[in-house]
């Protein structure tokens, strides 16, 4: 650094308050906001841990993300605390962040006091470039992307809802995805379910759905359950999985997920096709209603024909599956407002959509009470959902 530029970093230095490694490492159990602001390839061999990484030259553009409030403390550090100083005046002069702090010594000084190391993960060169549009997202980012990469979502049904949700869960990079069906690929099956072509006809649809994965994103991993699922192994297949996408076209099976999901608390994306119309809702277990909040009993049978017997557009999976696949990826990374607690309802003739919030029912018969309040014994023992369904039509 040249006379003068180190002249001016002193004099930045001198107008930002600074903050000793010791005391940065009490906070960080407080939960205080620590951003990196080193390159990648700086961060690659270490960083603070919990630290929020936001290179120099895009923290103007990505600060507003990672602390909405201005008047929140924030300590910056970078390599030996030049840069972070610089960029914590910024901070303050030009963006109006009331409590901005530079780490004296930086991640140097950080390492050699010996302080915790958390080591980032590791991107491929190839996955860098298969990544890449995520990277520029601030919402998304790394560490988006390595969320994404370390989830592991199940689909129930790789048909009309499922093909699209798995294609475009597998090319965002979501690392590990289940799939549930035991049907085989039929020709009546090509117009709407675009994961499968005409050399899968007569092959198992977890079968046919891995080919199409792998050939999109090699490094996914593919697990297969070609299997009815029901009663007897739905604990089982759901345990594991972080989030579960409901393609199923039955009211039994919809129960029987409901229930499950809400005693393992794992989060739904569900939807629902027919004709010209579809539906879609998130349900998180505890933080929204469940299925049976909104939908008590099933409806009388003449009231919910299958898509066999009905038809459907041969699109409206697509775009109801998309939507499927897009609220899965907000839950992962944990950004925007997923539909916990909404109903959206999308029709295609009219191409509007209309929404209807859902409430929590206090007298919800699963719900309503906390899975700690369930014996071992009620874990994964079922009401006859076939027979329940059939009374109730």
């Amino acid at each position: 650094m040249s006379p003068s530029g180190a002249e001016f970093v002193k004099q930045i230095k001198a107008q930002v308050d600074e903050v000793d490694p010791s005391e940065v490492n009490e906070l960080l159990h407080e939960g205080v906001t620590v951003v990196d602001v080193r390159e990648t390839d700086e961060v690659v061999a270490g960083k603070l841990p919990g630290a929020t990484h936001i290179p120099r030259g895009h923290l103007e553009s990505r600060i507003e993300s990672a602390v909405p409030d201005r008047s929140q403390r924030v300590i910056l550090y970078c390599a030996s605390g030049n840069r972070s100083a610089l960029a914590a005046n910024t901070l303050i002069r030009d963006l109006g962040y009331e409590h901005v702090e530079s780490m004296t010594g930086g991640y140097t000084l950080w390492k050699d006091r010996g302080y915790e190391v958390e080591t980032p993960f590791a991107f491929t060169p190839e996955q860098r470039q298969r990544y890449s549009r995520h990277f520029l997202l601030p919402e998304i980012g790394e560490d988006g992307q390595r969320k994404l990469l370390e989830a592991k979502v199940l689909l129930l049904g790789a048909g009309g809802l499922g093909s699209p949700s798995a294609l475009y869960l597998a090319a965002a990079g979501v690392g590990t995805i289940g799939l549930v069906d035991d049907d085989v690929v039929d020709v009546s099956n090509l117009q709407r379910q675009v994961i499968h072509t005409t050399d899968s006809i007569g092959t198992s649809k977890v079968d046919s759905a891995e080919r199409a994965i792998h050939a999109l994103n090699p490094d996914v991993v593919v697990r297969k359950h070609e299997t009815r699922m029901d009663a007897s192994n739905i604990m089982e297949i759901l345990e594991g999985y972080d989030i579960v996408v409901d393609g199923v076209d039955n009211f039994p099976t919809r129960y029987l997920l409901n229930d499950a999901s809400v005693r393992l608390k794992i989060p739904v994306v569900s939807a629902a096709i027919l004709g010209f119309e579809g539906q879609l809702s998130v349900f998180a277990p505890y933080e929204g209603p469940c299925y049976r909040c909104l939908f008590r009993v099933p409806p009388p049978a003449e009231l919910a024909p299958s898509c066999g017997a009905n038809g459907v557009l041969g699109v409206l999976p697509g775009t109801m599956g998309l939507l499927q696949a897009t609220e899965v990826m907000k839950l992962i990374v944990g950004v925007g407002t997923p539909l916990i607690g909404r109903l959206l309802m999308y029709d295609a003739l009219d191409a509007s959509t209309s929404e209807v919030r859902i409430r929590r029912d206090p007298e919800c018969p699963v719900c309503s009470r906390e899975p700690e309040a369930i014996s071992d014994e009620e874990m994964g023992v079922f009401p006859d959902y076939e027979a329940f369904c059939a009374a109730a039509g």
